[in-house]
């Protein structure tokens, strides 16, 4: 029987699927499912299909539902719960996409808010709210400043979060944990999870988050910083999040960075043939490459 996921159940370990291309910029599809399968056994508790780490933008409308539907039926009977984010800028393309996501069988979706053109406060509100209203499966609602130029104060967030008991709350803007406890106070009710590559995993749980949605190519290690951390082993949680932390501060100096690192340690990993990124992207440089081998090797890889 299929489970039916609440709010409360969106939480822990959720990846950012990445997307593998060939060498020709092409969807590899071979690569896709054995990332899918990779991560329904590394034990994280979900993963998210077309984030910004999945590079979406770069993605053709057909390519994308193609992708949607290989998502939800190689992930099906896996331990994870499906999400994919809808990041239309139209509000009634957002509703349409939402239904259709939600019709295909995912546990959860995501929700970019729209920010081309910068839209009014009121709009960017009446957007997520019809997003909530079109479907009954979990919502996380995005917060993303740095990348989008768009600021939400808590206020308006708990506004969303009393309306929508299935509305989620994913947070990074930077810094995250003050924010967060502003919104908590307002909205204790409310699911938060938090982006930005984990670097305020720690802080974000013990501010009442309830999980991390990193990149997907060293999940497992964030999956172990989160098992001692449920486990009340506070200073292995930091030890080890500490270790993480030089390099993830290092390659979130920009978002098509950590892209490519993240792309590079799967093929590096073998998990996917080829580290091609869409252009434009980023090169990655010799004392890059000779970072990632430390990474690798320290985290046992």
């Amino acid at each position: 029987m299929t489970k039916h996921y609440t709010a409360q159940d969106i939480g822990g370990v959720n990846p950012i699927t990445a997307m593998p291309f060939t060498p020709a910029g092409e969807i590899d599809e071979h690569s896709f499912v054995r990332l899918l399968e990779h991560l329904s056994t590394s034990g994280a508790q979900g993963t998210t299909l077309f984030g910004i780490a999945s590079e979406f933008p770069k993605l053709h409308d057909q390519e994308r539902d193609r992708l949607a539907q290989m998502f939800v039926s190689t992930l099906a009977g896996s331990p994870l719960y499906r999400a994919m984010s809808v990041t239309d800028h139209s509000t009634e393309l957002a509703i349409k996409r939402a239904r259709y996501y939600a019709k295909l069988g995912v546990d959860a979706l995501m929700l970019l808010p729209p920010f081309f053109l910068s839209p009014n406060p009121q709009a960017i509100q009446e957007h997520i709210f019809a997003v909530l209203e079109a479907v009954d499966i979990p919502v996380m609602v995005q917060y993303a400043p740095g990348e989008t130029g768009l600021p939400i104060t808590p206020e308006q967030l708990a506004v969303v979060a009393d309306r929508y008991p299935h509305a989620v709350f994913k947070i990074e803007c930077n810094s995250p944990v003050d924010y967060t406890r502003e919104f908590l106070k307002l909205a204790p009710q409310a699911s938060v999870l938090n982006g930005y590559a984990g670097l305020y995993m720690l802080q974000m749980l013990a501010a009442g988050g309830k999980g991390v949605m990193p990149g997907c190519s060293f999940t497992e290690v964030y999956v172990r910083i989160y098992q001692h951390w449920q486990r009340g082993e506070t200073a292995q949680a930091e030890a080890l999040h500490q270790a993480l932390l030089p390099y993830i501060q290092r390659w979130m100096t920009h978002c098509e960075y950590i892209i490519q690192v993240e792309k590079t340690l799967l093929q590096r990993r073998g998990i996917i043939a080829s580290d091609y990124c869409r252009k434009p992207g980023w090169q990655l440089s010799t004392e890059d490459h000779q970072t990632l081998d430390r990474f690798l090797n320290e985290f046992q890889l």
